[in-house]
C-alpha cells in the first residue's frame, strides 16, 4: 500500500487556509457510506437502503444514465435515548390495549394504529446503542426501477436532502437473476479484549443460501462473518466466479486495508477446497474460474482477508459462464482509426470485443465482450500520436528496434527476465519524454524504464512514477521519464518488469516524444449545495503534465442563469486554488450540472481542458486520493424551507391539559423532578418528529405534548 495524493492534497491546504473566506461557514455535505444492494437486474425493481448521515429532509435521488427510476419510501433518523423511551412506552400501552381488545373480543385497532406498532417495533428492532459507525447510522429507504434495456455497468446514486446533494456511490446494473441476503442491522462496534460480542447473530437458516446459477448474490460482512452460498453445477460448465467490492467503495477511510478485502472459496459435495482466490493479480476484488469436473453441489464463500465487517462491506458475486477479459492487446490505439484487439480470458468463444465509438475523444474508455452475456470492462486508451506494434526480437541494444519520434508503441513483456529495447536519433539540448501506461490499463506490469546513450551511459531511471490523476490506484507502478539529450547520437529506450515477471497479460503502452505541456484539472466535491443568494467555494486541483508550469485560468462555463462564478488562477507551478460559486436565486430544486474549464498558453497555442467532478477520498486513517466521478452538481436551497407537513397537529383536548396540570401539580408537592422551560423546546421537536413519522399515536403525543404546555416558568 503506497502513499497517494498525500503531499499533493497537503501542499495545497496552504492554500485553503486563506481561500475559507469564499464560504465563511463550511458547509456539510449529506453523506452516503453504503448502498445495498448495490445493483439490480435490468427489467426489475429493487429495494434498496443507503446508510449516511446529514440525510435529514431526503427528497429524492439522482441516478447517473438513463432507464433507471428512484422512488423514496422511507427515512430513519437515528433516535436518541429519550425518543427510545417515549416510543417504547406508546408501544407497550398499545400492546396492552390490543390485549385487552382481544380479551373482550372488541373490534381491532385501526390500520393508522398497527402502522404506527409496526414502525415502533421495526425502530426498535433496528436500534445499537453503539454503532460500529455512526456515520453510517441513519438510513434511506428507496424502490429503485430498471428499464429491460438498460445500460449494463456501473452508476451513480446520489441522495438529494433539503440543503444539498450527497456523495455518488456505485449502483450496478446487471443482466442475472439476482438474490440479496437480508440487510444488515446496525453493526456493533467491537469492544477489545470482548470482540465477540460485536459479532452478527444471523438465525441458522441465514447461514447458508441456496442459489441458482447464473446469477448474482448480493451481501454485506460483518466482522467474523463468512457468507455461503451453496449451488449445483453441471461436468463441464466453466464458471466464473467473480467480486465486485472494492469497485462499489473504493476506499475506506477507517480500516487497514481501506477496502473490503474479499476471500473466495470454493468447496465440493464432500467439503473439500477446490478453488481459492484473495485477489485478481493486483486488484482486491477476487476472481475464481473453475472448470466443474462432475455434476454436484458447490459451496462458495466470502469473507473479509482480515474478518472484518460492518453494513459498508457490501458485495455483488456473479457465478456464470460469462465471458471474462483477463486482458486486450493492444491496449489503445489513435483517435479515429481501426485497430485489431486481441482479447484474453475465459468463456470468450463466439463473444466479440466492443470498443469506443469511432468518434471517441482521446483518453482512457472501456472496452467489453460481448456474446451470449457480456463481460468485465476493461479500460482502453485513446491517443493522437502515431502508433505501432513492438517487435521481437528487441531484448538489447544490439536488437534494438528503429524509431522515429513521436510514437506510441503497443508492446508486451513476454516472459519473465524480458526487455524490450528501442533506438532513436536525437539531438543536443533536444527534451525527450519517455511514459509506460500499463498499470493504469490493468496490465500486471510493473514497468522499469531506462534510456541510454550509444555507449550505453544511463541517462534516466524510473521505477515508479505516481499519477495524482488515477484516483484508484494505490500502487503506481508506471514509469516516467524526461531527458535532456546531451548531445547529437544514437539513444536507447529500455523497458522491462521490476519484478522480472512477464507474460501474454504484461502489456504496455510506451510513448516516447519531445515533452507535451498539459494539465488536467479536479473540482472537489462533486455536490455542491448553495443557500438562498449565498456563496460557497469549491476546490480546483491541477494535475499538470510533461513538466507544464504555467498559468491555468478557470472560470464557469455557461452556467444557468442566476449562478455565477469567480474567476481563479492556478500560478506558475500552483497545485489548488479556491473558486467561489455563487447564485441570486432564491430556491433550485432540481440538482443542475455545472461546467468548470481551465485555459492555459502553452507557446502559440492555447489549451482548454474541463474539470473532472471528483471525491477526496480518505483511505486507511492518512492517504487521500481524488477519485473522479461522473458530474458536478450544484443545488440552491432555501435554509427556512420547512416541506409541508405529512401528518397534522391536532390541538390538545383541554381536559388532557387538565390532567396534566392536575400531575404537574402533584409531582411538585411530592418534589418529584418535572419539566422545566429550558427543555421543554428541545422536547416538543423530539415529540413533533415521532408524531410527524408515525411513530406516536395522537392521543400519546397529546398527553406528551400537554406536560410540555403545563411545565413551570423556572427551574
Amino acid at each position: 500500500m503506497e502513499r497517494t495524493m498525500t503531499n499533493f492534497l497537503a501542499l495545497s491546504t496552504l492554500g485553503l487556509v486563506s481561500s475559507l473566506a469564499l464560504a465563511a461557514v463550511v458547509h456539510a455535505q449529506p453523506h452516503i457510506g453504503f448502498v445495498y444492494p448495490a445493483g439490480a437486474q435490468q427489467g426489475t425493481t429493487a429495494s434498496i437502503r443507503l446508510g449516511g448521515q446529514r440525510l435529514d429532509g431526503v427528497q429524492s435521488m439522482l441516478v447517473s444514465g438513463t432507464g433507471v427510476q428512484a422512488e423514496l419510501v422511507d427515512y430513519h433518523r437515528v433516535l436518541n435515548n429519550q425518543q427510545f423511551a417515549v416510543i417504547r412506552e406508546n408501544l407497550r400501552e398499545l400492546q396492552r390495549e390490543m390485549k385487552e381488545r382481544s380479551r373482550r373480543k372488541h373490534r381491532p385497532m385501526d390500520p393508522t394504529t398497527r402502522e404506527i406498532m409496526a414502525n415502533i417495533q421495526q425502530r426498535l428492532d433496528l436500534r445499537e446503542n453503539f454503532p460500529a459507525n455512526r456515520a453510517l447510522a441513519n438510513l434511506v429507504f428507496i424502490d429503485v426501477t430498471i428499464a429491460p434495456d438498460a445500460e449494463l455497468g456501473p452508476r451513480e446514486i446520489r441522495l438529494v436532502t433539503l440543503d444539498g446533494v450527497s456523495n455518488p456511490l456505485a449502483f450496478h446494473i446487471g443482466e442475472l437473476p439476482e438474490v440479496a441476503r437480508e440487510p444488515m442491522r446496525t453493526a456493533r462496534m467491537p469492544v477489545l479484549g470482548n470482540e465477540e460480542a460485536a459479532e452478527r447473530r444471523r438465525p441458522p437458516d441465514q447461514a447458508e443460501q441456496q442459489v441458482t446459477v447464473p446469477c448474482t448474490a448480493n451481501g454485506q460482512v460483518a466482522a467474523g462473518e463468512v457468507n455461503s452460498y451453496r449451488f449445483k453445477a453441471r461436468q463441464g460448465q466453466r464458471l466464473v466466479i467473480a467480486t465486485k467490492a472494492r469497485q462499489l467503495q473504493p476506499y475506506i477511510a477507517d480500516a487497514v486495508p481501506g477496502w473490503f478485502q474479499a476471500v473466495l472459496t470454493l468447496y465440493n459435495a464432500e467439503g473439500r477446497e477446490v478453488a481459492f482466490n484473495d485477489d485478481f493479480r493486483f486488484h482486491p476484488d477476487s476472481v475464481i474460474y473453475y472448470e466443474v469436473p462432475e455434476d454436484g453441489e458447490f459451496v462458495l464463500t466470502i469473507s473479509d482477508a482480515l474478518f472484518r465487517g460492518r453494513e459498508d462491506w457490501v458485495y455483488r458475486l456473479t457465478i456464470a459462464e460469462q465471458p471474462f477479459l483477463t486482458s486486450i492487446f493492444p491496449m489503445g490505439g489513435r483517435v479515429g482509426e481501426p485497430v485489431s484487439v486481441e482479447m484474453l480470458g475465459w468463456n470468450l468463444d463466439g463473444s466479440q470485443l466492443v470498443l469506443p465509438s469511432s468518434n471517441a475523444p482521446a483518453g482512457i474508455h472501456s472496452a467489453v465482450a460481448k456474446g451470449g452475456l457480456t463481460s468485465n470492462r476493461v479500460p482502453f486508451a485513446l491517443d493522437t500520436l502515431p502508433e505501432r506494434i513492438e517487435h521481437e526480437p528487441n531484448n538489447d541494444r544490439s536488437q534494438a528496434e528503429r524509431i522515429e519520434l513521436p510514437v506510441i508503441i503497443n508492446g508486451r513483456i513476454q516472459q519473465p527476465g524480458d526487455w524490450d529495447v528501442f533506438q532513436f536519433e536525437g539531438r543536443a539540448g533536444q527534451k525527450v519524454v519517455a511514459e509506460v501506461t500499463a498499470r493504469r490499463l490493468d496490465s500486471p506490469l510493473d514497468s522499469l524504464l531506462k534510456m541510454t546513450d550509444a555507449d550505453g551511459n544511463l541517462l534516466a531511471l524510473n521505477d515508479d512514477y505516481e499519477d495524482p490523476g488515477t484516483g484508484l490506484n494505490t500502487h503506481h507502478a508506471d514509469s516516467y521519464i524526461l531527458v535532456e539529450l546531451p548531445s547529437d547520437g544514437t539513444y536507447f529506450v529500455h523497458i522491462g518488469d521490476t519484478t522480472h515477471q512477464g507474460g501474454d497479460a504484461y502489456g504496455y503502452r510506451l510513448r516516447i516524444s519531445e515533452p507535451q505541456p498539459d494539465f488536467e484539472l479536479r473540482v472537489v466535491p462533486p455536490s455542491l449545495g448553495i443557500p438562498s443568494k449565498g456563496t460557497r467555494g469549491v476546490s480546483i486541483y491541477a494535475i499538470r503534465r510533461d513538466g507544464f508550469d504555467g498559468d491555468i485560468h478557470v472560470r464557469l462555463r455557461n452556467p444557468p442563469k442566476g449562478i455565477s462564478g469567480t474567476t481563479a488562477t492556478l500560478r506558475d507551478g500552483q497545485e489548488m486554488v479556491r473558486m467561489a460559486i455563487r447564485t441570486q436565486l432564491a430556491r433550485l430544486d432540481r440538482p443542475v450540472p455545472l461546467t468548470i474549464v481551465g485555459r492555459a498558453q502553452v507557446d502559440d497555442r492555447e489549451i482548454v481542458r474541463t474539470a473532472l467532478a471528483a471525491e477526496d477520498r480518505m483511505q486507511a486513517f492518512l492517504w487521500r486520493h481524488l477519485v473522479p466521478v461522473d458530474q458536478f452538481t450544484v443545488r440552491v436551497f432555501n435554509p427556512s424551507y420547512r416541506p409541508p407537513r405529512s401528518r397534522e397537529i391536532t390541538p390538545i383536548p383541554k381536559e388532557v391539559l387538565q390532567a396534566a396540570a392536575a400531575e404537574q401539580k402533584e409531582r411538585q408537592e411530592a418534589g418529584q423532578q418535572v419539566f422545566t422551560k429550558q427543555q421543554v423546546a428541545r422536547r416538543l421537536r423530539e415529540l413533533d418528529y415521532l408524531y410527524e413519522n408515525y411513530l406516536l399515536t395522537e392521543d400519546f403525543y397529546h398527553r406528551k405534548a400537554a406536560e410540555c404546555e403545563v411545565a413551570p416558568d423556572d427551574p
